[in-house]
């Protein structure tokens, strides 16, 4: 069996959880080192150590002291956008190379969505995963970038309240402002906009994802078409997304045209593309494909950076 390198995952909420027993089911160049919280008796640290997983309950701090730390490769982090910040702050004293996979909204270091640019960072030292709608709407957006000049989108990303836990809640500000400047940076649009709402159905409801593309007159077929292509490139690590109904397509008359704020009125061609995200349910419940989008996401852009290292 080739060398797999070893990642440690801070934050032993749901999400640190169910990247842990995916790293565990589905890691090809990575093995589980150390799982980090801060609460000794919470469930993820409790399952860590019964998977036979180092248990960390001290924080970074407790990761660093421990000697298990000089065979860290990866950490992946799914705190907060404020404890991100210090995270890799304290790292970085002791490791300044070390690779880091972003889960939370801090954007210190450059934007990845694996299937558009996840090819471009692998050297850096901090990736930051976007958002749970930023992963899910942005393939949508370049889809229709990589055809037509974009002028704007914008992105609704209907949630299950269950699935929102407190560091998601904690993070709403820095939802929106991290996926609207991720789909103008990596989606390609000139202006971008992102809504979430948290919806208390009971039974909870799977994630959807509604796309508004404004761009300039294209092919419609050719767009339908990349479309369809980024969807099931997607689909190669998060089996659950899929397009809810048919990409549709809307011509705004150059003598109606719209007024977007900061760009003044634009005509052209509105796509709009409808999805639906089921988790794979490793740990967390079905409904809840925002997690898992994030969490899958974030492996497939952790494999890729061992590739490179191993290279």
């Amino acid at each position: 069996m080739s060398k797999k390198l070893k990642v440690a995952i801070i934050g032993s909420g749901n999400i640190g959880t169910d990247l842990m027993i995916k790293v565990i089911r589905h890691g090809q160049n990575l093995e589980m080192g150390a799982f980090v919280g801060i609460d000794p008796k919470s469930e993820g640290l409790a399952r860590a150590e019964r998977l036979g997983v180092k248990a960390i309950s001290t924080g970074v701090q407790g990761l660093i002291a421990d000697p298990l730390f000089q065979e860290i490769d990866i950490v992946f982090d799914a705190t907060s956008a404020a404890a991100h910040i210090e995270n890799d702050k304290l790292l970085r004293e002791v490791k300044p190379n070390i690779k880091m996979v972003d889960l939370t909204p801090a954007a210190i270091g450059p934007y990845c969505v694996p299937v558009v640019n996840g090819e471009d960072h692998l050297q850096v030292n901090n990736v930051n995963m976007v958002t749970c709608g930023g992963q899910a709407t942005i393939p949508m957006v370049h889809a229709v970038s990589r055809i037509a000049k974009v002028h704007y989108a914008e992105i609704i990303a209907s949630i299950a309240s269950k699935s929102a836990g407190p560091g998601t809640r904690a993070n709403i500000d820095e939802f929106t402002e991290t996926t609207s400047q991720a789909i103008q940076a990596v989606g390609g649009a000139e202006k971008g906009k992102a809504i979430i709402i948290m919806n208390p159905a009971e039974p909870p409801l799977m994630m959807r994802d509604t796309v508004f593309v404004l761009s300039e007159l294209a092919d419609q077929e050719a767009i339908r078409a990349s479309v369809q292509n980024l969807v099931a490139q997607v689909q190669a690590y998060v089996p659950g997304y899929r397009l809810k109904q048919d990409v549709q397509f809307d011509i705004i008359p150059e003598d109606k045209p719209v007024r977007i704020e900061g760009l003044g009125y634009r005509s052209g061609l509105k796509t709009s593309v409808f999805l639906e995200v089921e988790g794979a349910a490793n740990f967390l419940p079905a409904y809840a494909g925002n997690l898992d989008i994030m969490t899958s996401a974030g492996l497939a852009t952790a494999e890729k950076i061992a590739q490179a290292i191993m290279a």
